[in-house]
C-alpha cells in the first residue's frame, strides 16, 4: 500500500460517518478512529508566603495565576508552530487565544494535523521546539486560563 493510497483512505474516513476502520491485509494492519479526545493536564497554583523568595524571573499577578493548563499532543509526530518552514508562528508566549483557535500542528505520516485550543486563555511557554519529535500525551505548551 502507497501514502497515497493511505492519504485517500484517511481523508475518505474523515469525511465519512464512519467513527472507525481496521484494515488488516497479509503484512500489513491498519486502524483508524474519529474519537476526539482533549488532552489538558490541570496544575493548581499555590499561593506562597511573601517572605519566601522565588528562584524564576517569571513573575505573574493573581489574575494570571487562576489556572494555568497543559496542552499536549494528541498524537506521535513532528511539532510544528506554523504552516511554512518560516511563516508567521499561529501563537507566541503572551498572545491571547481563544477556543478553537489553530496554535500548533503535528504531522504524522505526512499530514499535517491543526491542534487547536480548547478554552480562551493566554501562551504562557511553549514546553518543546520548533520541529521536536514528539509523543502521544507529551506536554506542548502552557495556556493560563484569564478570568
Amino acid at each position: 500500500m502507497t501514502i497515497k493510497e493511505l492519504q485517500t483512505i484517511i481523508k475518505d474516513i474523515e469525511n465519512s460517518p464512519l467513527m472507525s476502520l481496521e484494515l488488516e491485509m497479509v503484512d500489513f494492519k491498519l486502524k483508524l478512529s474519529k474519537n476526539k479526545v482533549e488532552y489538558i493536564e490541570k496544575t493548581e497554583t499555590i499561593n506562597k508566603p511573601s517572605n519566601i523568595e522565588t528562584t524564576t524571573n517569571k513573575k505573574e499577578t493573581a489574575s494570571e495565576i487562576n489556572t494555568k493548563e497543559t496542552i499536549k499532543s494528541p498524537l506521535v509526530g513532528t511539532f510544528y508552530r506554523s504552516s511554512t518552514n518560516n511563516g508567521t508562528p499561529y501563537v507566541e508566549v503572551g498572545q491571547k487565544v481563544k477556543k478553537g483557535d489553530v496554535i500548533c500542528i503535528i504531522e504524522a505520516m505526512k499530514i499535517m494535523n491543526e491542534i487547536t485550543c480548547p478554552y480562551d486563555g493566554v501562551v504562557k511557554e511553549f514546553l518543546v521546539s520548533n520541529t521536536d519529535a514528539v509523543g502521544f500525551d507529551q506536554a506542548l505548551m502552557v495556556i493560563a486560563n484569564e478570568s
